[in-house]
């Protein structure tokens, strides 16, 4: 069995995820199973990886929280109960920081899913594995900062974490590989910018440091996902473009499940966190316009079919979209009068 470098690291003795075959080639969808598609993807996924781990920098959790305004709380250890005016961050951020967090720490969940999905072999399982160790440092420095600053209640948190984790995860995306991987392409760029706004309107320069840090290991992930979707268009165009106009109609954030989401995600589209405008204009379009699907060519029926309907689909979306700005301006017109 060969030895695989990828970037500047060697890894032991591996196999590929599926039965070797002579030869990939450009064929009908209706020959494509999800073992095929793995296999002709190898590729992709090992190129991408190089490009990753050239590309990802090296840093440690510890160095984002800020240990000195560490104090003990109340408990076993006898501390000062949380109260939340020792938050720095604004009352958004720390609904946002929560669901942030809590979406995180189903990462046990996330492995799983990819794991079973992708395999654990070869450049496919190498990834599955990079990826998940990454997204564990998220979950380390956001606990870690939360706590620390005193941003969130931890009891609260706590027993957040609890229900959420005892709840697990499934994935709305079962359909095949191919839905997977387009979820994750979107995905991971709305995860990077939920973080991204989060920190902005934290009030907290330390919050928004730690949560920069995040979000450029978000796109890093987005990048390699987007790019194998893209090889995907090249091989099936077809069950790929019906794969993406499934998971853009349907779209939810893996975070949906923990206790009062529909709450916390009204207040955080209000607050300009996450809302449709940012959904439709940094999340959808950034990846469809590189991919270039709603020009593409050379399409099937299907494809066709499903191309047509993403594009009705994402117009509607606009629409939606300008009309929740405008509720949206017209009630933070009416909270600053009451200020005033």
């Amino acid at each position: 069995m060969p030895r695989l470098t990828y970037g500047d690291v060697t890894y032991g003795a591996v196999s590929k995820c599926v039965p070797q075959e002579p030869s990939v080639t450009i064929t009908p969808s209706r020959v494509w199973t999800d073992s095929r598609l793995l296999y002709a993807l190898e590729e992709a996924v090992e190129t991408e990886l190089n490009r990753h781990l050239k590309a990802a920098r090296e840093w440690m959790p510890h160095e984002y929280v800020p240990w000195s305004e560490g104090r003990d709380f109340d408990g076993v250890m006898g501390g000062e109960a949380w109260a939340p005016e020792q938050s720095k961050v604004s009352g958004i951020a720390r609904t946002a920081l929560v669901v942030n967090l809590l979406t995180e720490d189903n990462l046990p969940s996330y492995h799983h899913e990819i794991a079973t999905l992708f395999g654990r072999d070869g450049a496919w399982g190498t990834w599955v594995h990079r990826w998940t160790a990454e997204e564990g440092r998220h979950g380390i420095v956001m606990r870690d900062y939360l706590l620390t600053s005193r941003a969130v209640d931890p009891v609260a948190l706590e027993r957040f974490r609890m229900a959420h984790m005892s709840e697990g995860f499934e994935s709305d995306n079962r359909h095949s590989m191919l839905h997977s991987v387009a979820y994750v392409a979107f995905q991971e760029l709305a995860t990077r910018i939920s973080h991204r706004n989060t920190g902005h309107h934290s009030g907290d320069a330390v919050c928004d440091r730690m949560l920069a840090r995040i979000a450029t290991d978000e796109n890093l992930h987005m990048v390699f996902y987007r790019n194998l979707l893209a090889r995907a268009f090249e091989l099936a165009p077809d069950l790929t473009m019906s794969a993406v106009r499934d998971v853009v109609t349907g779209f939810r954030m893996p975070g949906h499940g923990i206790p009062g989401f529909e709450r916390a995600a009204a207040q955080m589209a209000i607050g300009g966190i996450y809302n449709l405008r940012i959904h439709h204009d940094d999340v959808l379009q950034p990846v469809l316009r590189f991919l270039k699907v709603l020009d593409l060519g050379g399409l099937g029926a299907e494809g066709l079919r499903a191309q047509e309907e993403l594009g009705a689909f994402m117009a509607d979306l606009d629409g939606q979209a300008t009309r929740f700005d405008e509720r949206r301006a017209a009630l933070l017109a009416r909270k600053a009068a009451k200020r005033d």
